[in-house]
């Protein structure tokens, strides 16, 4: 009698790039593998998972809680890409002794980095709004609406000033900015470190021409910029997040919009992904949004998909199992 071969199931590749950028021919020689495309939720996930001996997630795309595991008594290995994962109930998976891997992360700090100054001066210089008019056949607008800004002199306020942020302050210093921080933890010493200045929150919102965000989401920063906060900034300032959309009340931050504090505001990361149709941030002017593309480049996603093959080879050889991040119980 024949073994029936193990079923991994793949969720959220939304980049069709795991098996373009990993050879799973070896894999594939073993094991029925199962790539969803698009996001997946309700009775239609736990369809797609039930038969599964082995879960992929694309980092914490898919929240993985005790009530999906509680449905899913075949699953015996469980696989992420990336190195953290908040959405992950590594508990419930313990008591079930499942194993848990996950796969290195990439240059992802890096190119979130790139991407907050690729929306600072995307804003700054108007570079949505300008394209558009050309590709409609014009030119420069003719209008009095203000003109594209400069950066240099004015102050940038970062919220975070962790490996990201200190990345985000360094290229803000080179481009002649006045750098200043805030978290919860800051120091006016620990900022110093890294030639920055300090000031407490609200002031570094009323004072700022950009804010950027670059903080976790504990229950301490959740929602730190509500609708108070917000009503401080200039009316011409811009609002970048990069980070976490739970950092920001985003029904606040419409009204907030709507009312020209901020002036503007460019967000990589939202509440729902993907973003809704009838999300009311698409209607607005004074954005500039874009599909939580932070961590989506190709070498990210190379070590992803190598990452992933690796712990799936290991396991399906019985060899030990690839960076464990929680042995079973």
């Amino acid at each position: 009698m024949s073994v029936p071969r193990p079923h991994i199931v793949v969720l959220d590749d939304s980049e069709r790039a795991l098996r373009r950028l990993a050879d799973w021919g070896r894999i594939d020689a073993q094991a029925d593998v199962s790539i969803h495309h698009a996001a997946l939720s309700g009775s239609a996930l736990v369809a797609a998972l039930k038969d599964a001996d082995v879960i992929v997630l694309m980092r914490d795309r898919t929240p993985f809680t005790a009530e999906l595991l509680a449905q899913l008594p075949k699953l015996r290995y469980l696989v992420f890409t990336g190195t953290r994962n908040a959405k992950l109930d590594l508990a419930a998976l313990a008591a079930r002794k499942i194993p848990v891997s996950c796969t290195k992360f990439g240059p992802s700090k890096d190119s979130t980095c790139e991407l907050t100054w690729g929306l600072i001066l995307a804003a700054t210089k108007q570079l949505a709004s300008q394209t558009a008019r050309l590709q409609a056949g014009q030119w420069r607008s003719d209008t009095a609406a203000p003109l594209p800004g400069t950066l240099v002199g004015q102050r940038l306020g970062l919220i975070g000033l962790g490996e990201i942020g200190g990345r985000v302050a360094r290229v803000g210093k080179a481009l002649g900015m006045d750098v200043v921080t805030w978290s919860p933890r800051m120091t006016a010493e620990r900022a110093a470190e890294q030639g920055v200045g300090f000031l407490p929150l609200d002031e570094l919102l009323a004072s700022s021409q950009v804010v950027s965000l670059h903080l976790v989401v504990l229950p301490s920063t959740r929602h730190v910029l509500n609708a108070q906060r917000l009503a401080l900034m200039q009316p011409g300032s811009l609002l970048v997040n990069t980070s976490r959309s739970e950092l920001i009340d985003t029904a606040a931050l419409v009204q907030a919009l709507q009312q020209g504090r901020p002036g503007f505001a460019a967000l990589d990361v939202f509440d729902v992904e993907p973003l809704p149709l009838d999300e009311p941030l698409r209607q607005l002017p004074n954005v500039l949004l874009t599909p939580h593309l932070g961590f989506v480049t190709e070498p990210v996603f190379q070590r992803f998909a190598t990452g992933v093959t690796e712990c799936l080879q290991a396991w399906l050889s019985q060899q030990p199992l690839v960076r464990v991040v929680a042995p079973a119980a």
